[in-house]
């Protein structure tokens, strides 16, 4: 569970230090994604708004990759290494997704509430500020598919 926290820090801000860890004992460092925007998705592999966000951010992947966007994805349930392999195979996200800690996750995010809904997305520009945020229970996830594109132009446009 995430510890209480006061309110997310000011956005933009930089984005800190972050690994994410594979499958197979690899590790996947964000700064290596430096010069490209990002949208980093915290995620639960049982949560159906989690699989359904997956879902948006693979064609926007397939999309905007052309253009130089990275998605990527942690899974941050316990026994979320255990989890990742059958969700990897149910829904083949055409980008890397691996697993950390919900404290990992909720230093990364600063998120705005003790407990936020899931997922939680952020998205990063070129230089590695993160410019927005958006946790599970805001209208933006009221229309996903639109409000990922308006940030994820946004993005590129910087």
């Amino acid at each position: 569970m995430f510890l209480p926290v006061v309110r997310a820090a000011d956005l933009p801000r930089k984005a800190p230090d972050f690994t994410i860890n594979l499958p197979g004992g690899k590790t996947l460092p964000l700064s290596q994604y430096k010069g490209h925007p990002v949208v980093l998705a915290f995620i639960l592999t049982t949560c159906s708004h989690c699989q359904k966000t997956v879902g948006v951010l693979a064609k926007d992947q397939a999309e905007y990759g052309p253009r130089g966007l990275q998605v990527l994805a942690s899974a941050i349930e316990q026994n979320a290494q255990a989890a990742l392999p059958l969700f990897i195979q149910n829904f083949r996200p055409p980008f890397p997704v691996g697993y950390n800690t919900q404290e990992a996750a909720g230093a990364f995010m600063q998120p705005t509430g003790p407990v936020p809904m899931m997922p939680l997305l952020a998205f990063i520009d070129r230089q590695g500020n993160i410019r927005a945020q958006h946790e599970g229970e805001e209208p933006f996830f009221n229309d996903l598919e639109q409000n990922l594109r308006k940030e994820i132009e946004a993005l590129l446009k910087k």
